[in-house]
Protein backbone atom coordinates (compact mmCIF):
# COMPACT_ATOMS: atom_id res chain seq x y z
CA UNK A 1 0.00 0.00 0.00
CA UNK A 2 1.25 3.79 -0.37
CA UNK A 3 3.30 4.57 2.59
CA UNK A 4 2.23 8.07 2.02
CA UNK A 5 -1.22 7.67 2.16
CA UNK A 6 -1.28 5.93 4.90
CA UNK A 7 0.70 8.32 6.80
CA UNK A 8 -2.15 10.77 5.62
CA UNK A 9 -4.69 8.85 7.19
CA UNK A 10 -2.76 8.06 9.92
CA UNK A 11 -2.37 11.31 11.13
CA UNK A 12 -5.73 12.55 10.89
CA UNK A 13 -7.12 9.80 12.57
CA UNK A 14 -4.88 10.63 15.13
CA UNK A 15 -6.24 14.66 14.61
CA UNK A 16 -10.10 13.34 14.36
CA UNK A 17 -9.55 10.93 17.87
CA UNK A 18 -7.75 13.72 19.81
CA UNK A 19 -10.58 16.00 18.42
CA UNK A 20 -13.23 13.94 19.95
CA UNK A 21 -11.60 13.21 23.08
CA UNK A 22 -11.74 17.51 23.68
CA UNK A 23 -15.76 17.15 22.67
CA UNK A 24 -16.33 14.53 24.99
CA UNK A 25 -14.50 16.35 27.75
CA UNK A 26 -16.09 18.99 27.06
CA UNK A 27 -19.87 17.24 27.18
CA UNK A 28 -18.88 15.25 30.59
CA UNK A 29 -17.38 18.03 32.46
CA UNK A 30 -18.01 21.55 31.09
CA UNK A 31 -21.89 20.65 30.10
CA UNK A 32 -22.49 17.85 32.24
CA UNK A 33 -24.95 16.07 29.57
CA UNK A 34 -24.86 12.65 29.96
CA UNK A 35 -26.53 12.23 26.36
CA UNK A 36 -23.85 13.76 24.62
CA UNK A 37 -20.97 12.41 26.28
CA UNK A 38 -22.56 8.76 25.56
CA UNK A 39 -22.97 10.14 21.62
CA UNK A 40 -19.57 11.37 21.69
CA UNK A 41 -17.67 8.22 23.11
CA UNK A 42 -19.89 6.55 20.00
CA UNK A 43 -18.43 8.25 17.90
CA UNK A 44 -14.57 7.63 19.41
CA UNK A 45 -15.29 3.63 18.96
CA UNK A 46 -16.59 4.20 15.46
CA UNK A 47 -13.57 5.55 14.51
CA UNK A 48 -11.22 3.04 16.08
CA UNK A 49 -12.91 0.92 13.44
CA UNK A 50 -12.52 2.33 10.68
CA UNK A 51 -8.50 2.91 11.76
CA UNK A 52 -8.33 -1.09 12.11
CA UNK A 53 -9.90 -1.48 8.49
CA UNK A 54 -7.07 0.79 6.92
CA UNK A 55 -4.54 -1.95 9.18
CA UNK A 56 -2.78 -0.70 12.38
CA UNK A 57 0.69 -2.21 11.93
CA UNK A 58 0.16 -0.40 8.59
CA UNK A 59 -0.72 3.09 9.95
CA UNK A 60 2.60 2.88 12.36
CA UNK A 61 4.61 1.81 10.30
CA UNK A 62 4.08 4.43 7.95
CA UNK A 63 3.88 6.87 10.88
CA UNK A 64 7.16 9.23 10.28
CA UNK A 65 7.04 12.03 13.54
CA UNK A 66 10.67 13.30 12.21
CA UNK A 67 10.30 13.96 8.70
CA UNK A 68 6.54 16.01 9.34
CA UNK A 69 6.66 19.20 8.18
CA UNK A 70 3.75 20.52 9.97
CA UNK A 71 4.57 19.78 13.59
CA UNK A 72 5.76 23.25 14.42
CA UNK A 73 3.57 25.45 12.48
CA UNK A 74 1.08 27.35 14.40
CA UNK A 75 -1.38 30.65 13.87
CA UNK A 76 -2.01 32.84 16.78
CA UNK A 77 -5.89 31.23 16.61
CA UNK A 78 -4.50 28.52 17.47
CA UNK A 79 -2.76 29.15 20.11
CA UNK A 80 -5.75 31.19 21.60
CA UNK A 81 -9.22 30.05 23.61
CA UNK A 82 -11.09 31.92 25.74
CA UNK A 83 -13.61 29.48 27.02
CA UNK A 84 -14.77 25.99 27.14
CA UNK A 85 -17.25 26.45 24.58
CA UNK A 86 -14.34 27.77 22.51
CA UNK A 87 -11.96 24.54 22.88
CA UNK A 88 -15.26 22.70 21.88
CA UNK A 89 -16.07 24.34 18.66
CA UNK A 90 -12.65 23.87 17.69
CA UNK A 91 -12.11 20.03 18.23
CA UNK A 92 -15.34 19.86 16.10
CA UNK A 93 -13.98 21.75 13.22
CA UNK A 94 -10.82 19.47 13.83
CA UNK A 95 -12.42 16.51 13.89
CA UNK A 96 -14.55 17.05 10.80
CA UNK A 97 -11.53 18.52 9.06
CA UNK A 98 -9.90 15.35 9.67
CA UNK A 99 -12.48 13.44 8.43
CA UNK A 100 -12.83 14.43 5.71
CA UNK A 101 -9.43 13.92 4.91
CA UNK A 102 -9.63 10.32 6.13
CA UNK A 103 -12.54 9.72 3.49
CA UNK A 104 -10.91 11.28 0.76
CA UNK A 105 -7.35 9.73 1.38
CA UNK A 106 -9.08 6.64 2.30
CA UNK A 107 -10.98 5.78 -1.10
CA UNK A 108 -7.45 5.12 -2.60
CA UNK A 109 -7.11 2.27 -0.02
CA UNK A 110 -10.20 0.91 1.72
CA UNK A 111 -13.52 2.65 -0.02
CA UNK A 112 -15.52 0.79 2.62
CA UNK A 113 -13.94 2.25 5.10
CA UNK A 114 -13.55 5.99 3.99
CA UNK A 115 -17.33 5.70 3.40
CA UNK A 116 -17.85 5.17 7.07
CA UNK A 117 -15.51 8.55 7.92
CA UNK A 118 -18.04 10.05 6.12
CA UNK A 119 -20.72 9.38 8.23
CA UNK A 120 -19.07 9.94 11.08
CA UNK A 121 -18.05 13.24 9.77
CA UNK A 122 -22.20 13.73 9.48
CA UNK A 123 -22.62 13.20 12.87
CA UNK A 124 -19.95 15.23 13.97
CA UNK A 125 -21.76 18.19 12.58
CA UNK A 126 -24.67 17.08 14.09
CA UNK A 127 -22.90 16.58 17.81
CA UNK A 128 -21.35 20.03 17.16
CA UNK A 129 -24.48 21.65 16.67
CA UNK A 130 -25.93 20.38 20.18
CA UNK A 131 -23.25 20.49 22.25
CA UNK A 132 -22.59 24.32 20.94
CA UNK A 133 -26.26 25.19 21.73
CA UNK A 134 -28.47 22.28 23.37
CA UNK A 135 -25.45 22.03 25.50
CA UNK A 136 -25.30 25.30 26.97
CA UNK A 137 -29.36 24.99 26.84
CA UNK A 138 -29.22 22.33 29.12
CA UNK A 139 -27.21 23.76 31.35
CA UNK A 140 -28.85 26.90 32.27
CA UNK A 141 -32.29 24.57 32.18
CA UNK A 142 -30.34 22.37 34.86
CA UNK A 143 -29.82 25.52 37.42
CA UNK A 144 -33.39 26.72 37.19
CA UNK A 145 -35.76 27.35 39.61
CA UNK A 146 -38.33 28.98 38.32
CA UNK A 147 -40.74 29.06 35.29
CA UNK A 148 -42.79 31.57 35.10
CA UNK A 149 -46.07 30.52 31.96
CA UNK A 150 -47.24 33.28 29.73
CA UNK A 151 -50.65 33.72 29.07
CA UNK A 152 -52.04 37.15 27.57
CA UNK A 153 -55.80 36.46 29.01
CA UNK A 154 -54.11 36.02 32.32
CA UNK A 155 -52.07 39.05 32.58
CA UNK A 156 -52.36 41.97 34.50
CA UNK A 157 -51.59 44.80 32.08
CA UNK A 158 -49.49 43.91 28.64
CA UNK A 159 -48.10 40.71 28.43
CA UNK A 160 -45.12 41.89 26.79
CA UNK A 161 -44.37 44.11 29.97
CA UNK A 162 -45.21 41.42 32.39
CA UNK A 163 -42.56 39.21 30.90
CA UNK A 164 -40.36 42.33 31.61
CA UNK A 165 -40.91 42.42 34.94
CA UNK A 166 -41.17 38.75 35.67
CA UNK A 167 -37.55 38.55 34.13
CA UNK A 168 -36.48 41.23 36.27
CA UNK A 169 -38.01 39.61 39.50
CA UNK A 170 -35.69 36.31 38.32
CA UNK A 171 -37.79 34.09 35.97
CA UNK A 172 -35.24 31.53 34.69
CA UNK A 173 -37.42 30.49 32.28
CA UNK A 174 -40.25 32.02 30.15
CA UNK A 175 -42.81 29.79 28.81
CA UNK A 176 -45.66 30.94 26.09
CA UNK A 177 -48.77 29.11 26.83
CA UNK A 178 -51.48 30.95 23.89
CA UNK A 179 -54.10 28.76 22.38
CA UNK A 180 -56.41 30.84 21.31
CA UNK A 181 -54.39 33.03 19.08
CA UNK A 182 -53.93 32.58 15.35
CA UNK A 183 -50.40 31.27 13.76
CA UNK A 184 -49.47 34.40 12.70
CA UNK A 185 -49.78 36.52 15.58
CA UNK A 186 -48.72 33.53 17.77
CA UNK A 187 -45.46 34.20 15.63
CA UNK A 188 -45.16 37.57 16.09
CA UNK A 189 -45.32 37.40 20.22
CA UNK A 190 -42.70 34.59 19.96
CA UNK A 191 -40.77 36.72 18.10
CA UNK A 192 -41.03 39.31 20.27
CA UNK A 193 -40.54 37.18 23.57
CA UNK A 194 -37.30 35.52 21.55
CA UNK A 195 -35.64 39.29 21.03
CA UNK A 196 -36.49 40.02 24.85
CA UNK A 197 -35.33 36.67 26.41
CA UNK A 198 -32.07 36.35 24.71
CA UNK A 199 -31.06 40.18 25.59
CA UNK A 200 -31.70 39.18 29.40
CA UNK A 201 -30.49 35.56 29.29
CA UNK A 202 -33.63 34.24 29.72
CA UNK A 203 -34.73 30.57 28.61
CA UNK A 204 -37.92 30.78 26.67
CA UNK A 205 -40.04 27.62 25.99
CA UNK A 206 -43.02 27.42 23.26
CA UNK A 207 -45.91 25.57 24.49
CA UNK A 208 -47.50 23.35 22.41
CA UNK A 209 -45.94 23.93 18.77
CA UNK A 210 -43.02 22.80 18.03
CA UNK A 211 -43.13 24.38 14.01
CA UNK A 212 -43.33 27.82 16.01
CA UNK A 213 -40.28 27.29 18.47
CA UNK A 214 -38.48 26.52 15.80
CA UNK A 215 -39.11 29.68 13.29
CA UNK A 216 -37.96 31.88 16.19
CA UNK A 217 -35.39 29.43 17.79
CA UNK A 218 -36.63 29.51 20.70
CA UNK A 219 -34.72 27.50 23.72
CA UNK A 220 -37.07 24.92 23.34
CA UNK A 221 -41.15 23.36 23.34
CA UNK A 222 -43.42 22.21 25.86
CA UNK A 223 -45.53 19.30 24.88
CA UNK A 224 -49.01 18.24 26.82
CA UNK A 225 -49.82 14.30 26.71
CA UNK A 226 -52.38 15.12 24.06
CA UNK A 227 -49.39 16.77 21.94
CA UNK A 228 -47.15 15.39 19.49
CA UNK A 229 -44.50 12.55 21.14
CA UNK A 230 -40.86 14.07 22.62
CA UNK A 231 -39.50 12.36 19.64
CA UNK A 232 -42.23 13.59 17.25
CA UNK A 233 -41.72 17.26 18.62
CA UNK A 234 -38.16 16.90 18.04
CA UNK A 235 -38.18 15.69 14.22
CA UNK A 236 -39.72 19.55 13.51
CA UNK A 237 -38.13 21.45 16.57
CA UNK A 238 -34.50 20.25 16.11
CA UNK A 239 -31.97 18.49 17.75
CA UNK A 240 -31.06 21.48 19.32
CA UNK A 241 -33.75 22.84 20.89
CA UNK A 242 -34.54 21.21 24.65
CA UNK A 243 -38.30 19.50 24.56
CA UNK A 244 -40.11 19.06 28.06
CA UNK A 245 -43.35 17.16 28.55
CA UNK A 246 -46.25 17.09 31.25
CA UNK A 247 -47.03 14.25 33.55
CA UNK A 248 -50.16 13.84 36.07
CA UNK A 249 -49.35 10.57 37.65
CA UNK A 250 -46.93 8.24 38.86
CA UNK A 251 -47.84 5.94 35.82
CA UNK A 252 -47.33 9.07 33.30
CA UNK A 253 -44.09 10.13 34.57
CA UNK A 254 -43.11 6.37 34.01
CA UNK A 255 -43.89 6.50 30.63
CA UNK A 256 -42.46 9.68 29.80
CA UNK A 257 -39.00 9.18 31.05
CA UNK A 258 -38.79 6.20 28.72
CA UNK A 259 -39.24 8.85 25.66
CA UNK A 260 -35.81 11.08 27.01
CA UNK A 261 -37.25 14.56 27.24
CA UNK A 262 -34.93 17.40 28.83
CA UNK A 263 -37.52 17.97 31.72
CA UNK A 264 -40.96 16.68 32.80
CA UNK A 265 -43.25 19.13 34.55
CA UNK A 266 -45.43 17.43 37.36
CA UNK A 267 -48.77 18.11 38.80
CA UNK A 268 -51.18 19.63 39.40
CA UNK A 269 -49.68 19.96 42.85
CA UNK A 270 -52.72 21.95 43.91
CA UNK A 271 -56.03 23.44 42.96
CA UNK A 272 -55.66 25.19 39.68
CA UNK A 273 -57.63 27.14 37.32
CA UNK A 274 -55.85 27.06 34.19
CA UNK A 275 -56.55 22.83 34.31
CA UNK A 276 -59.49 22.62 36.15
CA UNK A 277 -60.28 18.84 34.52
CA UNK A 278 -57.18 17.36 36.06
CA UNK A 279 -56.98 15.65 39.19
CA UNK A 280 -54.99 17.03 41.37
CA UNK A 281 -52.66 14.24 42.68
CA UNK A 282 -50.51 16.82 45.10
CA UNK A 283 -47.26 17.13 46.62
CA UNK A 284 -46.81 13.22 46.79
CA UNK A 285 -46.38 13.45 43.24
CA UNK A 286 -43.54 15.53 43.04
CA UNK A 287 -41.72 13.42 45.65
CA UNK A 288 -42.29 10.32 43.93
CA UNK A 289 -41.23 11.56 40.37
CA UNK A 290 -37.94 13.16 42.25
CA UNK A 291 -37.42 9.70 43.53
CA UNK A 292 -37.54 8.11 39.70
CA UNK A 293 -35.97 11.03 37.96
CA UNK A 294 -33.01 11.44 36.10
CA UNK A 295 -33.79 15.30 34.60
CA UNK A 296 -34.92 18.26 35.76
CA UNK A 297 -38.59 18.21 37.04
CA UNK A 298 -40.67 20.90 37.36
CA UNK A 299 -43.38 21.12 39.54
CA UNK A 300 -46.82 23.04 38.41
CA UNK A 301 -50.73 23.71 39.44
CA UNK A 302 -52.07 26.29 41.73
CA UNK A 303 -48.53 26.87 43.34
CA UNK A 304 -48.28 29.92 45.26
CA UNK A 305 -46.09 31.61 48.01
CA UNK A 306 -48.24 30.66 50.33
CA UNK A 307 -48.61 26.76 49.92
CA UNK A 308 -44.77 26.55 47.73
CA UNK A 309 -42.86 25.71 51.28
CA UNK A 310 -44.83 22.69 51.59
CA UNK A 311 -43.38 21.19 48.53
CA UNK A 312 -40.70 18.51 49.35
CA UNK A 313 -38.75 16.17 47.25
CA UNK A 314 -35.64 13.85 47.29
CA UNK A 315 -34.00 16.55 45.00
CA UNK A 316 -33.57 20.01 43.55
CA UNK A 317 -37.21 20.56 42.01
CA UNK A 318 -37.85 23.33 40.00
CA UNK A 319 -41.42 25.03 39.77
CA UNK A 320 -43.69 26.79 37.19
CA UNK A 321 -46.28 29.23 37.80
CA UNK A 322 -48.84 31.59 36.03
CA UNK A 323 -51.44 33.79 37.87
CA UNK A 324 -49.24 33.74 40.68
CA UNK A 325 -47.47 35.66 39.22
CA UNK A 326 -48.66 36.93 35.49
CA UNK A 327 -52.22 38.31 37.27
CA UNK A 328 -50.30 40.17 40.26
CA UNK A 329 -49.89 44.00 40.26
CA UNK A 330 -46.87 43.98 40.91
CA UNK A 331 -44.91 41.06 38.52
CA UNK A 332 -41.68 41.97 39.63
CA UNK A 333 -41.97 41.24 42.98
CA UNK A 334 -44.41 38.79 42.72
CA UNK A 335 -41.65 36.59 41.00
CA UNK A 336 -38.98 37.84 43.37
CA UNK A 337 -40.77 37.04 46.56
CA UNK A 338 -41.15 33.21 44.84
CA UNK A 339 -37.76 33.05 43.79
CA UNK A 340 -36.69 33.80 47.14
CA UNK A 341 -39.07 31.64 49.18
CA UNK A 342 -37.44 28.73 46.44
CA UNK A 343 -33.86 29.65 47.40
CA UNK A 344 -34.45 29.94 51.33
CA UNK A 345 -36.36 26.57 51.13
CA UNK A 346 -33.31 24.82 49.09
CA UNK A 347 -30.83 26.37 51.91
CA UNK A 348 -33.14 24.70 54.63
CA UNK A 349 -33.35 21.60 53.17
CA UNK A 350 -29.40 21.35 52.76
CA UNK A 351 -29.11 22.17 56.52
Amino acid sequence: MDATTLRIIDANLNRATEGLRLLEEHARLAISDETLTAQVKGLRHALADVGKAFGRDALLTARDIQHDVGTMLSTDAERTRTSTADVAGAAAKRAAESLRCIEEYGKIINREAAARAEQLRYKVYAIEQSILIAGPRRSKLNAARLHVIITEALCDGSWLTVCEQAIAGGADVLQLREKAIDDRELLDRAGKLRALTRDRDVLLIINDRADIARLVDADGVHVGQHDLSVSEARQIAGPHLLVGASTHSIAEAHDMLQQRPDYIAVGPMFSSRTKPDVAVQGPPLLENVTALADLPVVAIGGITQDNVTSLKAHRSFQIAVCQAVIRTRDTTDATRDLKQLLISESRDSAD
